[in-house]
């Protein structure tokens, strides 16, 4: 009888070695640019929320013929508000679900210097302060739009 030589498949260790030098190449290369943008996508959050958040001030109008006073804020989307101006046809549904917070955490800002005139709201960004660069800087609904 014939013995037959038993052949064994398998990575050496140098060739396993060798991936393992490879993939870290690959992760130090692109990881940097994945971890960027986590910070672009909180942006592209906070813009969306905020034309959401117009969307329902603009109904909030279209019922009650003026938006809700800054004092009034942005509460005044969620639930009945009181004080001046009144909403005479405040839907009973109310116009949002809840207000969200931006990305990091914090409250929009939201000022009504009249009750027809423009609004503004804003974010101050990934540091919560005015001004600011990159994602650290502020963020108005008048910025995603047109």
């Amino acid at each position: 009888m014939m013995k037959h030589a038993t052949i064994q498949r398998g990575f050496t260790l140098i060739e396993i070695m060798v991936v393992m030098v490879i993939l870290g190449l690959l992760v130090a290369i692109v990881a940097p640019n994945i971890m960027g943008r986590s910070d672009q996508a909180r942006v592209t959050v906070a813009k969306t929320q905020m034309s959401n958040i117009a969307n329902a001030l603009d109904l909030y109008r279209l019922d009650n013929s003026h938006y809700p006073s800054t004092q009034q804020g942005l509460e005044a989307l969620v639930s009945k508000p009181g004080g001046s101006p009144e909403p005479r046809n405040w839907n009973p549904d109310g116009y949002l679900k809840s207000v969200p917070e931006d990305p990091w955490g914090r409250g929009y800002e939201y000022i009504s210097p009249g009750s027809n005139g423009p609004y503004d709201l804003y974010s101050y960004g990934s540091d919560g302060q005015e001004g600011g660069d990159e994602d650290a800087a502020d963020i108005s609904v008048w910025d995603s739009e047109g």
